[in-house]
């Protein structure tokens, strides 16, 4: 089985800080070659893989100096087209500018949807919804104008993830300063509660900082680490006594919520978007529609058992399982 593992190059696979296609690109394609499956990744020239690496990017465009997105993406997504002949199935992980390809080649097409940017985008999946096999990586995260051959989640590595069975009585918020991930809710809750909030994440959205999240921090109840990696990453995730979650927008998926429980730490999240696919209701954590909510849900923390929140992602969300997944529908599309 010869698979072309197309990834995004808004970073390099797999990324140093941010970057979560990338991420879960690198993932996917380290255990397929730890499985012998002969994997190509077309990635930027700063990735790494175990497999064979394709490039023509130097670097990720979001990476600076910054590239001119669309002129390396196009010569990205042709540099992949060119080869389809040498692959079994080009695994498209890089959004819908390589579906316009995908009637100029023999090679079948499968496109992880990482989730619609906007609605704007969903014609171009509807033109090639019958050339192309789509994945979304969640149930709730399916457009209802598409056909789709699968669902399959986000799998992570246990082993990068350590248990922490005690954790702290600090709450954490871990994800992008944007009005999507909800920091001020975080904030907002953290305050009421009585808690401190340590956060971490990229600013991705600056004016919005700094009129909702700068004036908070005091580096006392309210701490932010920025980008945070590495040792201090898995720390973080794990050393908290729950992770905030209350996001203001329907989320496709979720690897933080994931990798805290992972850690062995609780989530408390709104509602909505895949939320419900991944965290059990009083058993990983708690589900809440409010921010009220959200403060009594912090109130009940001690009552979630961490060693049950890791135990159910080591058996719905390791990345063995999603590799398996994936090499299951590999062989029913190649087949």
């Amino acid at each position: 089985m010869r698979i072309a593992m197309l990834s995004s190059i808004s970073w390099p696979t797999p990324p140093t800080g941010y970057g979560p296609w990338e991420l879960v690109t690198s993932l996917l394609t380290e255990a397929l070659v730890a499985r012998g499956v002969d994997v190509t990744l077309f990635a930027t020239q700063n990735s790494h893989t175990a497999g064979k690496l394709e490039g023509v990017a130097p670097r990720g465009y979001s990476e600076p100096p910054h590239l001119d997105a669309k002129v390396w993406e196009a010569m990205h997504i042709a540099n992949c087209i060119e080869q389809a002949g040498k692959f079994d199935l080009i695994h498209n992980q890089a959004d819908f500018m390589p579906l316009a390809w995908s009637r100029l080649i023999d090679t079948p097409m499968l496109t992880t949807i990482h989730g619609f940017s906007s609605e704007r985008i969903v014609p171009v999946y509807q033109r090639y919804d019958d050339n192309v096999h789509y994945v979304s990586i969640s149930d709730a995260d399916r457009h209802p104008s598409l056909s789709y051959a699968e669902t399959i989640h986000h799998g992570i590595p246990l082993d990068d993830f350590p248990f922490d069975p005690v954790g702290s009585d600090d709450l954490l918020f871990f994800g992008r300063i944007h009005p999507d991930k909800g920091p001020h809710d975080a904030i907002s809750a953290a305050r009421i509660a009585g808690k401190r909030l340590v956060m971490a994440g990229l600013v991705q959205d600056e004016g919005y900082h700094e009129r909702h999240v700068a004036p908070h921090i005091d580096n006392d109840r309210v701490i932010f680490h920025g980008v945070v990696g590495g040792e201090a990453r898995t720390r973080a995730l794990g050393q908290a006594g729950a992770l905030l979650h209350l996001i203001g927008f329907d989320e496709p998926f979720g690897l933080s919520v994931v990798e805290a429980m992972a850690c062995g730490t609780p989530v408390i999240a709104f509602n909505r978007g895949s939320m419900p696919e991944l965290i059990e209701h009083g058993v990983t954590g708690f589900l809440v529609d409010t921010v009220e909510e959200a403060v009594e849900a912090i109130a009940r923390v001690a009552e979630i058992d961490r060693a049950k929140c890791r135990q159910r992602v080591a058996e719905r969300f390791s990345v063995e399982r999603m590799a398996d997944d994936y090499v299951r529908l590999y062989e029913r599309l190649i087949g």
